[in-house]
């Protein structure tokens, strides 16, 4: 399946993207974000959450490394794992639980733990452009057209 691209001009674009995605999801799915510091990965997250019900305020759990937040009909599991030395700190996490469970999972700075994500998952990519805008690229989406 050929990867999908848009481009987003504010932060409200790129969250009303995350609400379009969001809105697609299905238990299980895993994806895993990758782009530079302030590139948009919580921001399109906020808008992933608020598809899914989610009223709380959705922060980046850089410093908590996960966030767990219940949805209407399934839960969402936010990691940051930019703290993370690799693959075996994200293991000894318990992550297993939450990548092979009911609800969706992000990951954010996912290269870092790339070898232990599903081969289902969602690869997402945002490049923060010098105008201000985000280019999002998304590759392994099955679930459907994003419109």
């Amino acid at each position: 399946m050929p990867a999908l691209e848009f481009t987003t001009r504010t932060p409200e674009e790129t969250i009303e993207l995350g609400k379009k995605i969001g809105a697609q999801l299905r238990p299980g799915d895993v994806i895993a974000m990758t782009g530079t510091l302030a590139a948009g990965k919580t921001t399109i997250t906020k808008g992933i959450a608020s598809a899914m019900g989610i009223e709380d305020c959705i922060t980046s759990p850089t410093f908590c490394l996960i966030s767990e937040y219940e949805g209407k009909s399934m839960p969402l599991y936010h990691f940051d794992v930019y703290r993370l030395e690799g693959a075996e700190d994200f293991a000894d996490l318990g992550a297993d639980d939450m990548l092979y469970g009911d609800g969706v999972c992000i990951v954010e700075w996912s290269e870092k733990v790339k070898s232990e994500l599903p081969s289902k998952t969602i690869w997402m990519t945002i490049t923060p452009n010098e105008n201000g805008e985000r280019l999002i690229r998304i590759e392994n989406w099955n679930n459907g057209s994003i419109a």
